[in-house]
């Protein structure tokens, strides 16, 4: 089984957010990844705001934004 749970580490100890289905004595692997909290006075319309502000292609790739549905749908 592989599941993907949000944990706060306190004391010493990972402390799920929410209940897993495991029997008592199981052993896992666990994989730590941090993130930074996103900033609370940071609102969804301005990620979307940033992220629309986003350039579709860049100056360094050939591959652009703008080749996507010829590589994906043309045929040969």
């Amino acid at each position: 089984m592989t599941v993907s749970v949000e944990a706060v580490y306190e004391n010493g100890v990972l402390r799920l957010k929410e209940p897993v289905a495991l029997e008592d004595g199981a052993h896992v692997e666990v994989i730590v990844i941090t993130r930074e909290p996103a900033p609370s006075s940071t609102t969804a319309a301005e990620i979307l705001e940033e992220i629309a502000a986003l350039p579709i292609e860049g100056d360094a790739e050939a591959f652009s934004g703008r080749d996507h549905d010829r590589i994906l749908y043309e045929k040969g």
